[in-house]
């Protein structure tokens, strides 16, 4: 198992600095964005460009592979990532991303907590009711909420309950106090919209893993012994069933800081999803490269973590193992 971590921690960090590295040399690539098209004092941004290695004392670019070692340098060893030039002109990048990182966990967390219970209940039942109308009323709930994309649920539940019902403000209250009533009650629409989709995909693998686990043959055997069908679905279904359900679990835990682009951005989330899609609208470049490289690294460690999982759930899953 350690030598399988291991190998997996150095895949991790090859494609991350493959994916890093792509999107620094193409980004390069493009037209520069001029400093003066933004009609003020960019003397600031322009030494730092110079201090990076991006261009020369006249604000000339230098070559290529120049700037892809300083980048190297600068960046994925010393951890200094820039300063915004386009939304928040010479403010530097990673305190803006630090200051808006709380909002996206803030959402993400509230929707997994809402999401696991109900997709696990909701699978349970369909997989006990197989074949009855509760199993047919989920699955075709379950079917429809993994066709619609996220953005369409986000649409409806502002017309429904916030527009209709007024249950909910349209977009996120300003402020930094995340935990006061009318805060969360206002963070509710992205949280449902993106809950949603979770709901679905955990009661789907529920429903799926249980209604496998539940025809098998020693859960006929637990049954000619004595044990009740309560009894055998709690004490040894459940059980095995939850072996390929908890990794998928650890792994929206360890996402929860990825967000969702499109959400934040429709109910005004002041997170790093709207800020990821600001800084591609406004050329933002050193915003881009940070909030690539950070859903980078949060996607390659949720897929390690999920397949590690499985070896400390399950004893006799052996990771790596030779025949």
């Amino acid at each position: 198992m350690t030598k399988y971590i291991i190998k997996r921690v150095l895949y991790m960090l090859l494609t991350f600095f493959i994916i890093i590295s792509m999107c620094f040399i193409l980004i390069r690539l493009l037209p520069n964005v001029p400093v003066q098209q933004f009609g003020k004092d960019m003397s600031l941004v322009l030494q730092r460009r110079v201090r990076q290695g991006l261009v020369d004392a006249s604000g000339n670019p230098i070559p290529l592979m120049q700037q892809y070692w300083h980048f190297i340098v600068r960046t994925l060893i010393g951890g200094d990532w820039g300063v915004s030039e386009a939304l928040y002109i010479g403010q530097d990048c990673w305190t803006i991303f630090v200051s808006k990182l709380p909002f996206t966990i803030m959402i993400n967390v509230y929707s997994i907590i809402i999401s696991i219970p109900l997709g696990l209940g909701l699978g349970i039942l369909a997989a006990l009711k197989k074949n009855k109308w509760q199993d047919h009323l989920i699955s075709t709930g379950v079917m429809v909420l993994v066709s619609v994309p996220s953005y369409v649920y986000a649409f409806l539940v502002q017309y429904f309950l916030c527009f209709k019902l007024k249950l909910f403000p349209v977009i996120m209250n300003a402020g930094t106090n995340l935990f006061t009533p009318a805060m969360i009650r206002s963070t509710m629409p992205a949280v449902i919209s993106m809950a949603l989709g979770s709901i679905a995909g955990f009661a789907r693998y529920t429903r799926a893993e249980l209604t496998e686990v539940l025809t098998s043959e020693y859960l006929l055997l637990a049954r000619t012994k004595g044990l009740t069908r309560a009894q055998t679905t709690v004490r040894h279904a459940l059980r095995n069933a939850m072996v390929p359900i908890f990794p998928m679990i650890i792994g929206e835990f360890v996402g929860v800081l990825s967000g969702s682009l499109i959400i934040e951005s429709i109910f005004g989330v002041p997170g790093t999803g709207a800020l990821y899609i600001n800084s591609i609208t406004a050329l933002d470049y050193n915003f881009f490269l940070l909030l690539s490289g950070f859903y980078t690294i949060i996607g390659l460690t949720a897929n390690i973590v999920v397949d590690i999982s499985y070896g400390f759930i399950d004893p006799r899953i052996r990771m790596g193992s030779k025949k």
